[in-house]
C-alpha cells in the first residue's frame, strides 16, 4: 500500500474539531472540560497521523495551546503563576472558549444560509395551467465530516485488532488505493447505499481497512460520493453522489 499513498488534506480545521468534541462532551461551551478536550483533541492529530491524513499546522498549533491550558489547569491553586500584568481577559482558557464562541456562531449562521438556500430549492413558482408537483423531501440527512469518519474508522480498527490478537495467521497487506476506489464504485454502483460499517465487511487486516478508508476519502473530496449521517453521532451512510455534483476520476501513481 506504500507505493499508493493519498495525502487527503483536511479542510475542516482545529476549531471545527473543537466544535465536534464539546457537542460529543454534551456541554456548554462555557462549561466545557479543557482537560478532557486536550486529551481528546490530541488523540485525534495522533489517529490522523496514522492514517496518512494531510494535517496543517494550525493542529499543531492547538494541541500546544490545548496542553499549555490543561498544564496550568492541573495546578494547585495556590501554586498557579500568573504572567506579570495578566488579568482575567487574558487568561488563554478563556480566550480560547472567546473564539470557539465566535466559530460557532458563524458556523451557525452558514449552516442557516444553506438550509434557506435548500428551502429555495423547493420551491415552485406557480405558472399559468395546472403543473404536477413532486412531494417535498421529508429533511436532510446531516453530512458526515472527515472528524465523524475518522471516528468511525478507528472503531472499526480496534475491533479489528481484537481479533488480529486471536489468530495466528499472517494476512498479506497487499492493498492499494486505486485498487479500492475501483472496488467501492462497483459496491456503490450495485447497491446504491451502504452504512460505514458495511463498506468494510471482509476486511482482514489494518493496512485492507486504512487503504479502504483514504479510497472512500478520496471519492468524498471529489463528490462522486456523499457521507451522510441521519441521527448525531449515528451510522453513518455512503451514497453515490447526484452526477451533477461529481468531479473527474482521481488519477492516482
Amino acid at each position: 500500500m506504500s507505493h499508493f499513498k493519498i495525502q487527503f488534506k483536511v479542510y475542516e480545521g482545529p476549531m471545527d474539531l473543537l466544535l465536534f468534541l464539546v457537542k460529543k462532551q454534551e456541554v456548554d461551551i462555557y462549561e466545557v472540560n479543557m482537560t478532557e478536550l486536550a486529551a481528546q483533541f490530541i488523540d485525534y492529530v495522533e489517529w490522523m497521523q496514522r492514517l496518512d491524513l494531510e494535517l496543517a499546522g494550525e493542529f499543531i498549533v492547538m494541541a500546544s495551546t490545548l496542553m499549555y491550558i490543561k498544564s496550568r489547569e492541573l495546578l494547585p491553586t495556590d501554586e498557579q503563576v500568573e504572567d506579570p500584568g495578566e488579568d482575567g481577559d487574558d487568561d488563554p482558557r478563556w480566550d480560547l472558549i472567546r473564539r470557539l464562541v465566535e466559530f460557532k456562531r458563524f458556523k451557525d449562521a452558514s449552516a442557516d444560509l444553506q438550509r434557506l438556500e435548500i428551502e429555495r430549492q423547493n420551491v415552485y413558482t406557480r405558472r399559468p395551467g395546472s403543473i404536477p408537483i413532486d412531494p417535498l423531501p421529508m429533511g436532510r440527512p446531516m453530512e458526515a465530516g472527515i472528524f465523524d469518519l475518522v471516528e468511525a474508522v478507528n472503531e472499526l480498527l480496534g475491533r479489528l485488532a481484537k481479533r488480529e490478537a486471536k489468530r495466528s495467521e499472517i494476512v498479506e497487506d497487499r492493498w492499494s488505493i486505486s485498487g479500492k476506489i475501483g472496488v467501492i464504485r462497483r459496491r456503490l454502483g450495485q447497491a446504491g447505499r451502504l452504512t460505514f460499517s458495511e463498506l468494510f465487511d471482509g476486511a482482514r487486516s489494518r493496512g485492507e481497512v486504512v487503504a479502504t478508508f483514504l479510497a472512500l476519502l478520496e471519492l468524498v473530496r471529489l463528490k462522486q460520493l456523499r457521507a451522510v449521517q441521519p441521527a448525531a453521532f449515528g451510522e453513518i451512510e455512503i451514497a453515490v453522489a447526484p452526477v451533477e455534483m461529481q468531479q473527474p476520476e482521481p488519477v492516482t501513481t
